[in-house]
């Protein structure tokens, strides 16, 4: 087993450097990226408007026969299946948008998560071992 560097990154010789940048380059770009995302939630409307409760009803109950029976398969099935339901209710309205930003600002949000994603690529091939004399 040969002696390996902290400069090693990924199991090949050399490329500290570019990992670093990179993965500061690419983290930076993300969070510039994220912030301008907005999240917004709606309305749900099964079978009728404003029909959140409705979703609640199985888990209440699942979690209700669990407190008399903790054994109970039913019970068991039901929160979880209830629990589903409403992460999915809760996933499928939620409405996703990018908020307007000027065109070099979203040219550098962009270069900057690319870029540092093909740094952190490059840092993992074989890099040549510096001569030191």
């Amino acid at each position: 087993m040969e002696a390996r560097s902290l400069g090693d990154v990924g199991g090949t010789p050399g490329g500290l450097g570019h990992f670093v940048i990179g993965f500061v380059m690419a983290c930076m770009g993300g969070y510039f990226l994220a912030n301008q995302v907005s999240v917004v939630g709606s309305y749900w409307s099964f079978y009728g408007a404003n029909t959140f409760g409705i979703t609640l009803v199985p888990m209440l109950l699942g979690v209700g026969i669990l407190f008399w029976n903790g054994r109970s398969l039913v019970g068991w099935i039901l929160t979880a299946a209830g629990a589903l339901f409403i992460l999915a209710g809760v996933i499928a309205n939620m409405h996703i948008y990018f908020r307007p930003a000027s065109l070099f600002n979203t040219l550098v949000m962009l270069i900057l998560l690319v870029g540092g994603l093909g740094l952190i690529a490059r840092a993992l091939r074989p890099h040549p071992a510096t001569k030191s004399e």
